[in-house]
């Protein structure tokens, strides 16, 4: 029957670590978790074969060696089980890394998308958020495009939803043009009013002013169409409106 000295048993068992993946151990050293499971498996592996040297040693007889080599062969097995488990982990704390790096990309992406930027409006320079300026901007668009009742409807949600945004005169200016270009003339009174008392400082107030007195005359109301003419002219007299409100016949 075949025997093993305990010299060709001792290179045996130092074969089998070799296939141990170093590797491993080096990619995992980013993770404690993983890295403390790792110097375990290799502990237990320092452990057995500690235990087959000591027995090596102990027993000579031929039945003990057929024993040792019985043993050697469990030794194998469970080095080959421990190799998969690192290889495991290996594979794991690298999914992990990964998912994590992928999610920190995306939520550095919103953020950046979140980042209010400066915008140049009616020639002031005014910071606004990404979400606020593509609502305005889409809003806007429908106007221009000749859609008015789809207009009305984005710019008035618009003003609701942003009533601070450095927008919000131009939305509220443009959906009283929006009212007028449908000849609903009392919508677009009230529209510009609106602009008038909420942002009197904006550059489209005396404008808005000049619509109103448009839309008055459009109901045949020259009374309040003169009024609104004079309070243009006095209220904005170096605006551009008030030399149109002059050409109208308003007066100072």
């Amino acid at each position: 029957m075949m025997t093993f000295s305990k010299a060709g048993l001792a290179a045996a068992l130092m074969a089998a670590f070799a296939y141990l993946p170093l590797h491993a151990n080096a990619a995992l050293f980013d993770d404690d978790e993983a890295r403390k499971a790792i110097l375990e498996l290799r502990a237990k592996v320092d452990a057995m074969a500690r235990d087959l040297n000591s027995r090596v040693d102990t027993k000579a007889d031929k039945t003990s060696t057929l024993s040792l080599i019985n043993q050697h062969d469990q030794t194998m097995q469970e080095i080959a089980r421990l190799r998969g488990q690192i290889e495991v982990l290996g594979n794991d704390l690298a999914n992990v890394q990964k998912r994590q790096k992928d999610f920190y990309t995306d939520i550095d992406a919103r953020l950046r998308k979140l980042e209010p930027r400066q915008v140049t409006i009616d020639g002031q320079e005014a910071a606004v958020g990404v979400s606020e300026q593509s609502a305005y901007e889409s809003a806007f668009g429908l106007f221009k495009s000749g859609d008015y009742k789809g207009a009305v409807t984005a710019l008035d949600g618009f003003v609701k939803r942003y009533p601070e945004s450095a927008y919000a005169a131009n939305a509220q200016y443009w959906l009283g043009n929006a009212y007028y270009a449908q000849r609903d003339c009392k919508s677009a009174i009230t529209a510009q009013q609106a602009v008038l008392k909420n942002y009197p400082d904006s550059p489209k107030a005396p404008d808005a002013m000049l619509n109103i007195a448009s839309c008055y005359t459009e109901l045949k109301d020259k009374a309040n169409a003169t009024k609104t003419l004079n309070a243009l002219i006095s209220r904005y007299p170096d605006s551009s409106a008030a030399q149109a409100a002059k050409e109208r016949g308003g007066k100072k």
